[in-house]
């Protein structure tokens, strides 16, 4: 299929002929031509008639103009490029040559495009600027212009207005049919062989992307599969500490329960295995084995009551606590004040009495402590005579244990 336009691999301007593309060729010293299935664009304004050959031309227009509407004549425009076109007629080659070897060869500015010329002018380029870049880049289109405006602005004579010999289209020597066929070639060659060039590169780069993002995922791998490592050794360790300080309190717990025991049976602490004596004297083991026989006895059965009591009542600790600060209080009243008759009498069918004490059990653990029913009574009276500080203070003693262990009556 015939290619409907002319494509320069250099600066990528697109030209509807090969007379264009040998016109743009000799202004801008570009050679790298391919044929393109794309035809130029050919928009046309619907209000003025002004052919725009590219987008960015539309859009300068509208801007400049204010016209918003554009027919597309881009296929009726579009003709199959002709390499085989028939170079002109000798007789106009040589009278071209005649009139230009009469006259001495004179330079003046490249005819450009006006229209394209005043678009660029009024976006802020001097005229020397905008004509440059309109007959370097083929004077075909805005676009290309600026596109070469943009890689040739820190060039030295940018605002310098380019000189051409005014004889010098005239003296431009017509391709003949073979000459046209080569060059048609020759440019084909060179776009397939750009093309593979670019290709081997990307490849290249590609492969060298690869490359490196492996590389950076094996790091990655490696850093993360380490700081893995790093972490469950520290959990580990973090571990044993817990499990080692939750022994040692477990521990230290049980010192103390078994020395508060001790000291609440009359017991004497217990020493360490290397400061025991080694035959203590039986006579005084017996001393001390016998003084503390009836408070250690009384103290038991104060701590089995107060134990059954929590035992029986394993859902209702808030009950349970309630009931033992209630009777400590009873026992603390009459340790402070053992001759008032109204702290050593309590009413059996007090209603708040029943709800604390009596409905848990309270009633036997004081009767542990000396309080009596008398016959036909329905109170709890300790008498005068029989109140025993002593005991009481065990009782006072067995009831805060309860209270403050959170591991009472669970053992």
């Amino acid at each position: 299929m015939a290619g409907l336009s002319l494509r320069c691999g250099d600066c990528g301007v697109q030209l509807r002929s090969v007379e264009e593309a040998q016109a743009h060729a000799e202004a801008t010293s570009h050679t790298n031509f391919a044929e393109s299935t794309e035809a130029v664009l050919n928009l046309v304004c619907a209000d003025c008639g002004k052919p725009c050959r590219s987008q960015t031309e539309v859009d300068l227009h509208k801007k400049r103009t204010g016209h918003a509407e554009f027919t597309d004549k881009t296929m009726e425009a579009a003709k199959p490029i002709d390499l085989e076109a028939p170079p002109k007629p000798a007789s106009e080659a040589m009278d071209v040559d005649a009139s230009g070897s009469a006259e001495p060869q004179e330079l003046v500015s490249p005819e450009v495009n006006k229209e394209m010329l005043g678009e660029l002018e009024s976006m802020g380029f001097s005229t020397a600027r905008a004509t440059r870049a309109l007959h370097f880049s083929g004077n075909s289109t805005i676009e290309g212009a600026i596109n070469w405006l943009s890689e040739h602005q820190e060039d030295p004579d940018i605002d310098e207005m380019p000189m051409v010999p005014a004889n010098t289209v005239a003296n431009k020597p017509s391709l003949t049919e073979e000459e046209k066929k080569i060059k048609a070639q020759e440019l084909r060659e060179r776009a397939r062989k750009k093309k593979e060039e670019e290709e081997k590169r990307m490849e290249r780069e590609r492969e060298k992307e690869r490359i490196r993002i492996g590389k950076e995922l094996l790091e990655a791998k490696k850093m993360e599969e380490l700081n893995e490592r790093k972490r469950i050794i520290e959990l580990r360790r973090l571990e044993k500490e817990e499990e080692k300080r939750a022994r040692e309190k477990i521990r230290q717990k049980l010192e103390e329960d078994k020395a508060e025991r001790r000291r609440k049976l009359g017991l004497p602490a217990e020493a360490p295995a290397a400061s025991k004596p080694s035959a203590p004297p039986p006579v005084e083991e017996k001393k001390s084995a016998f003084l503390p026989v009836r408070p250690a006895t009384k103290a038991e059965r104060m701590r089995d009551c107060l134990r059954n009591i929590k035992q029986q009542n394993k859902e209702e600790d808030a009950k349970v606590k309630r009931a033992f600060q209630t009777l400590l209080t009873y026992i603390g009243n009459v340790v402070k004040n053992p001759d008032e008759e109204k702290f050593r009498k309590i009413r059996l069918t007090n209603a708040t009495f029943q709800e604390r004490v009596g409905s848990l059990g309270g009633i036997e653990f004081l009767e542990l402590c000396g309080f009596e029913k008398p016959e036909g009574e329905e109170i709890l009276f300790l008498a005068r005579d029989k109140v025993d500080k002593a005991v009481l203070n065990v009782a006072g003693a067995e009831l805060n244990s309860a209270i403050t262990n959170p591991f009472f009556g669970v053992l």
